[in-house]
C-alpha cells in the first residue's frame, strides 16, 4: 500500500458513531505506528481532509469533503435520485431501504430511508461500510461481478461479523449461483444479528455492477408474504435506478418476476 493509499485509508475509520478519533486510536485501528499516523494525518489536514478539534486535539473529517461532495452531486446527482426511490420503497415496504456503492472491495452506503408504521426498525449509518461476503448488498454485487474480482474477494480472510456470517468461500460461491438465477440476494444475520435483508444489483452504462439497493427488516417481522412483496418492489426499484443513472443490466440478467415466487 502506497503513502497516498495509507493516508486515505485512515478516513474509513470515521463514522456517525465515531466522528472524533484521537491519534492513538487511529494508530491502533490502522495498525500503523504513531509517527506514521501523525505524518499522514498532517498531510490530510494540509488539504482540508481532516481537522483537529477540542482540548484533546482529536481528529474529524475536514471541510474539503463538503466542497467535493457538492461538486460530485452537481455533476452526477446520484444521491438525489436514489433518495427519492428509497423513500418510496421504504414507505411501500414499511422497512429500511438503502443503496450502497462499490468502493474497492467493500460497499459504502450512499443513502437510506426508514419506513413508517413500526416501533422497531433496522438503523443505518451515513457512509456505513458493508462487507461484500456478509451482506445481501455485497452478495448481490459479487453475483454480478467478474470472476477474478470474486476470486480476489473470497481469497482473503473473511470476517465473521456474527455467529451466522458465512465465511466458507465455496458455500458463498453456491449462493452467488442462486442469486444470478433470481436477481435477488438474501442475508439473514450475516452482518448484524436479527437483520433479514434482500438486495438487488444496480448497473452502470457498461452493464457493470456498481452497487446494490436493499431492504432490511428485523428477522422477527419477516414473513413469506413480506419477503415476496419486497422481492417485487425491490427488483423494480433497482431496475428503475439503473435506468435513471444511465445504466443497463447485462444481457443475461433475469428480469422476469413470478408473482408467486418473486424474481426469477
Amino acid at each position: 500500500m502506497g503513502t497516498t493509499s495509507k493516508a486515505l485509508s485512515l478516513l474509513d475509520f470515521f463514522s456517525r458513531k465515531q466522528p472524533l478519533i484521537g491519534l492513538s486510536a487511529l494508530s491502533r485501528l490502522s495498525g500503523l505506528n504513531k509517527a506514521t499516523t501523525h505524518r499522514l494525518l498532517g498531510e490530510l489536514a494540509d488539504f482540508g481532509m481532516v481537522e483537529q478539534v477540542g482540548a484533546g486535539r482529536q481528529y474529524r473529517l475536514g471541510p474539503q469533503f463538503l466542497r467535493l461532495a457538492a461538486l460530485r452531486e452537481h455533476n452526477v446527482p446520484m444521491r438525489e435520485s436514489a433518495s427519492v426511490l428509497l423513500e418510496t420503497l421504504a414507505n411501500q415496504t414499511c422497512e429500511t431501504a438503502h443503496i450502497s456503492l462499490l468502493h474497492g472491495q467493500t460497499l459504502s452506503t450512499l443513502s437510506f430511508a426508514y419506513g413508517a408504521g413500526h416501533g422497531t426498525f433496522v438503523h443505518m449509518e451515513d457512509a456505513e461500510i458493508l462487507s461484500l461476503h456478509a451482506t445481501s448488498s455485497g452478495l448481490a454485487v459479487l453475483a454480478f461481478s467478474p470472476a477474478d474480482f470474486v476470486a480476489s474477494v473470497l481469497s482473503h480472510g473473511l470476517t465473521a461479523h456474527t455467529s451466522q456470517t458465512q465465511t466458507n468461500s465455496e458455500a458463498i460461491r453456491a449462493q452467488l449461483a442462486d442469486i444470478r438465477s433470481t436477481g435477488i440476494a438474501i442475508s439473514v444475520g450475516g452482518f448484524e444479528e436479527d437483520v433479514y435483508s434482500h438486495a438487488a444489483p444496480v448497473f452502470n452504462a457498461n452493464a457493470t455492477c456498481i452497487g446494490a439497493m436493499a431492504v432490511a427488516a428485523p428477522v422477527s417481522r419477516m414473513t413469506p408474504d413480506l419477503s415476496q412483496r419486497i422481492h417485487g418492489l425491490l427488483s423494480e426499484s433497482a431496475r428503475h435506478l439503473t435506468r435513471q443513472w444511465g445504466g443497463f443490466p447485462p444481457d443475461n440478467f433475469n428480469t422476469k418476476i413470478d408473482p408467486q415466487r418473486g424474481p426469477k
